[in-house]
Order: structure tokens, then C-alpha cells, then sequence
């Protein structure tokens, strides 16, 4: 009987320390696994920082206006008008104008110039520049604005450059294209070729107006013709009150032709040849160049396109520009 008893006891002892231990490696486990997940948390955390951090700063430098060149002295501020102008390009009007805008409130800038390099694109866009130019120069008359050209300056881009107070090109700069255009296709007899049968409703006379798929009506290309003649008077208008007297009387100059720098200068399109650096330096008297050409981020440019695209489709439709 006493043998059975020390074995029960020790059978008990046994089993109780068995539990004892897994009791304690369980424990153990869990705090194991409590600190690894506080250290994964942490980590994470941390990790997530760093790239709030780095999107931050990576934003900060690739958006909106970060002026380049900034010294202790009076400078010139420069602004690139580069490509093609339209209200979804980094060339439209909110950016440019933005640029000069943040030049003229700089209390070091001596004077502007805007470097342009563009084929043309929408009046609209050119026009919001133009006015805004005449309204900041009569507010800093002591602030001159020049335009200077470098590779071509056509159309829209001499839009822009007209409200400026003198123009500067290369002797081979390509400058003028003064005119409006409107192009499209016509597939009257290739879609009845095909057999294709064209079948479109519309409420109101003309809302299929320059079908592509019908042959053209006269009066809607009288339409077309009246409303190119007015943007192109537009633009002529403006040309002549940019530019004055300094223009030759040559009905050329607003036939759409373009011309080089050395050209430009006899008609009174250009007023010399030039560079930046020597417009900043001998006409303007500051040759310290700062950088003023607005930069929208990739935020931005979503933002906007939101908003653009469905303007810009409709003036895609019917594709007037100023080229």
C-alpha cells in the first residue's frame, strides 16, 4: 500500500510539474509574441514616416514655384514658355501667369523675361497671358517685361510675346504665324464606300454642325470663316497695339508666314537679336538670372485634369488654334 501511494505521488508531482512548465513556456511564448508585435508595429510606424517624409519633401520640390538662382542682389526673373499652349499643358495660362505674377511680387526682381519656345496652341490661354502681362505692367511700370525667342515663337507664342515691351530672337529664330486655322476630315464617300450607314439624333439645328460624315453645308463654313475672321482680327489687334509703330506696313506679316530672327527685325516683329543672359545683363542691368517658371506637381496636373479634359475635348472637336 505505501509503495502505491509514493507512486501516485509521485505520478502527481510529476504531472503537476509538467503542467508547471508548459504553463511557463506558454508564458513565455506569449510575451515573446506580445514584444515581436510591438516591434512590427514599430517598425511599421516608422517605415511609414519616413515615406510621409520622403513624398513630402519629393512634392515640396517638384510642385508649384521654387524659385532657382536666388541671390543677395537685384536679379532678373525668367519665366519658359515652353511647347505647345493649352489650358492642360505646362504651358497654359494659370502656370505662366502664375510665374509672372510671383516674379513681380519678388522685391528683388529688376525685370522679366519671358523665354518662349512655342509652336502656339489655344488664343483663349494666349490671351488670358496677354491681358495679364498689360494689367501687371501698368500696376510695376518701373519692372520691365522682354520677351526673348529662342528656337521659334509662332502663333499663340507671339500672342504672349506682343504685350511684351520689347522682343529679342536669334537671327535664325523662326517667328510670325500670325493667323488662325481649323482642320479636320471629311469621310463623305469612304463611309459610303464601306456601306456604313451614319445614324445620328440631335435637338437643334445645327448640333451636328461640320459633321464629318456629311458633305459641307455653306452656311456652316460661312459660320466657321466669320468666327475664324474674328479671332484672327483678335489677334491681329493685339499684335498692332503690342507692337505699334516699330511694325512695317507689309501685308505679309499677317498672312500666317513665318519669318527668321534676322526677317522679324526688318518687318518690326523682333526688335534686335538677343539672348537671355545678354537682355539680363545689358538691358536689364542684373545679370544674376532667378528662375520663375511655375512647376505643377503630379497632384496638380490630376487636380486640373479633372476639370480640363472636358473643355479641352470640345476644343479638340473642333481643333481651332492659333498655329
Amino acid at each position: 500500500m505505501m509503495t502505491e501511494q509514493k507512486q501516485t505521488d509521485s505520478g502527481q508531482t510529476q504531472a503537476g510539474f509538467e503542467q508547471t512548465l508548459t504553463s511557463a513556456i506558454a508564458r513565455e511564448f506569449l510575451k515573446e509574441q506580445r514584444r515581436s508585435r510591438r516591434w512590427s508595429i514599430f517598425f511599421k510606424l516608422l517605415f511609414a514616416c519616413y515615406l510621409l517624409g520622403f513624398f513630402a519633401i519629393y512634392l515640396s520640390q517638384n510642385s508649384g514655384f521654387n524659385p532657382t538662382g536666388m541671390g543677395g542682389d537685384k536679379h532678373t526673373a525668367l519665366i519658359d514658355i515652353s511647347g505647345a499652349i493649352g489650358a492642360d499643358t505646362d504651358a497654359s495660362a494659370d502656370n505662366i501667369i502664375s510665374g509672372i505674377r510671383a516674379a513681380y511680387e519678388n522685391e528683388k526682381t529688376a525685370g522679366i523675361i519671358l523665354r518662349i519656345n512655342s509652336p502656339g496652341g489655344s488664343p483663349v490661354q494666349a490671351g488670358y497671358v496677354n491681358d495679364e502681362i498689360y494689367r501687371l505692367r501698368a500696376l510695376h511700370p518701373n519692372i520691365p517685361v522682354y520677351a526673348v525667342i529662342s528656337d521659334i515663337c509662332a502663333s499663340g507664342g507671339y500672342y504672349i510675346a506682343s504685350a511684351a515691351e520689347n522682343i529679342y530672337a536669334d537671327k535664325a529664330s523662326l517667328v510670325g504665324s500670325i493667323g488662325v486655322i481649323m482642320s479636320g476630315f471629311g469621310f463623305v464617300d469612304t463611309i459610303q464606300k464601306l456601306g456604313i450607314e451614319r445614324r445620328v439624333r440631335h435637338a437643334g439645328e445645327n448640333k451636328s454642325f461640320m459633321d464629318p460624315f456629311v458633305p459641307l453645308k455653306e452656311d456652316e463654313v460661312a459660320h466657321v470663316d466669320m468666327m475664324l475672321n474674328d479671332i484672327y482680327e483678335q489677334f491681329k489687334a493685339v499684335v498692332i497695339k503690342g507692337r505699334g509703330e516699330r511694325l512695317k506696313v507689309d501685308d505679309k506679316i499677317f498672312s500666317g508666314l513665318i519669318w527668321t530672327g534676322d526677317k522679324a527685325i526688318q518687318l518690326g516683329l523682333v526688335d534686335a537679336l538677343g539672348s537671355s543672359s545678354q537682355v539680363a545683363r545689358d538691358i536689364i542691368g542684373a545679370e544674376n538670372i532667378v528662375n520663375f517658371t511655375y512647376k505643377p506637381g503630379y497632384l496638380d496636373k490630376f487636380a486640373g485634369s479633372l476639370g480640363a479634359s472636358v473643355a479641352q475635348k470640345l476644343l479638340d472637336s473642333i481643333n481651332i488654334k492659333l498655329n
